[in-house]
């Protein structure tokens, strides 16, 4: 149930940073406002909250991973949000830094 609730938890995590990220880059290039800019500020601040709640107690080894989960999650936000196509190496690349978030997190320790 850890694993799960972390997983949960990353996902959170990347869809505010992202999503957080993405409006702010609406309001500012695509010149849509203020509020988009605002939206994009509150949601990056919830990013910051959802880290607290990992399970591990370790802030740099939870940031460390969290970083290959944005890599992944990034991607497939531009696919979604976007249109974005990643290609092979886009989608080996985030393959490899998900194999590193396993690792990092979950690998046994002891």
């Amino acid at each position: 149930m850890t694993i799960v609730r972390s997983l949960l938890l990353f996902a959170l995590a990347a869809v505010a940073e992202i999503g957080g990220a993405w409006l702010v880059w609406q309001g500012v290039r695509e010149q849509r406002g203020l509020l988009w800019i605002g939206a994009g500020v509150v949601a990056l601040g919830a990013y910051g909250f959802v880290a607290a709640f990992q399970p591990d107690p370790n802030f740099g080894r939870v940031l460390a991973a969290y970083g290959g989960v944005f890599i992944a999650g990034s991607l497939l936000w531009g696919v979604l949000a976007d249109g974005f196509r990643p290609d092979r190496w886009d989608l080996i690349g985030a393959g490899v830094c998900l194999a590193g978030v396993a690792l990092i997190m979950y690998a046994p320790r002891g």
